[in-house]
């Protein structure tokens, strides 16, 4: 059994991602991570290690979750280290799923053309002209589908989706599948932009998912609650 939540690093719903992975009893909590994020993350290495020699494109990231995380009260990342907590208080095997995220940045960089490059700029710069916050909300374009996002995207940044969403996709789905083969109940928490292609690349394995939109919504929220309410009761009878 895999349970997948969708998340943000920049919203508040530790609440919830520790929730679903408490009364879900996994064997092993799956997290979107390397273990240089991990330990950043979780302090166990130490202090944190500085930005100033991570890829340009991994600093301006960094920065601006971590602005986007103070506006919204939140630690960035809290989800993740919240599903870590709550799955080593139920005796859950943490593992980290996700490639090297300055070396993903780095390929970024080396990757693009400078045409691509030159939009990508002038896209921030317009961002901040117009002070368009997209994390603030899961829908990005309420207007239009998830699919057409995407398309739209991997048109004007071919180089970015490919390296940040369609390689990490096939990476932590294999690791997924490598982790099936050992643990009967999973939680696998990754950000929301990952679930279809993860389990797209998954097809055949039943995935319970939990989107971002849902753990932002109250009245979403209370039907998961019930649903795993009800599963676990299932499981005991």
């Amino acid at each position: 059994m895999i349970t997948m939540i969708g998340t943000g690093h920049v919203f508040k719903i530790t609440e919830q991602v520790a929730f679903i992975v408490k009364h879900t009893w996994p064997d092993a909590v799956l997290v979107e991570l390397d273990e240089r994020r991990y330990n950043s993350l979780t302090c166990s290495s130490g202090d944190k290690k500085g930005l100033e020699s991570s890829p340009k494109l991994y600093r301006e990231s960094a920065e601006y979750q971590n602005k986007v995380s103070e506006k919204n009260g939140v630690q960035p990342g809290g989800e993740l280290l919240a599903a870590i907590n709550a799955g080593k208080l139920a005796g859950a095997d943490i593992i980290c799923i996700d490639k090297d995220a300055e070396q993903v940045m780095k390929d970024v960089e080396e990757g693009m053309s400078s045409f691509e490059s030159i939009k990508y700029s002038l896209s921030s710069v317009t961002d901040k002209l117009f002070r368009r916050n997209k994390a603030n909300s899961p829908h990005r374009d309420a207007d239009i589908s998830e699919e057409e996002y995407m398309r739209r995207m991997r048109k004007r940044f071919p180089t970015l989706v490919e390296k940040l969403i369609d390689e990490r996709n096939a990476y932590m789905a294999e690791r997924i599948r490598e982790a099936s083969e050992k643990y009967n109940n999973m939680v696998v928490v990754v950000g929301d932009a990952h679930v279809k292609g993860i389990c797209d690349a998954l097809d055949g394995i039943e995935i319970y998912r939990i989107r971002l939109a849902e753990l932002m919504d109250q009245e979403s929220m209370n039907n998961i609650r019930s649903h795993i309410w009800n599963r676990k009761a299932e499981g005991q009878e």
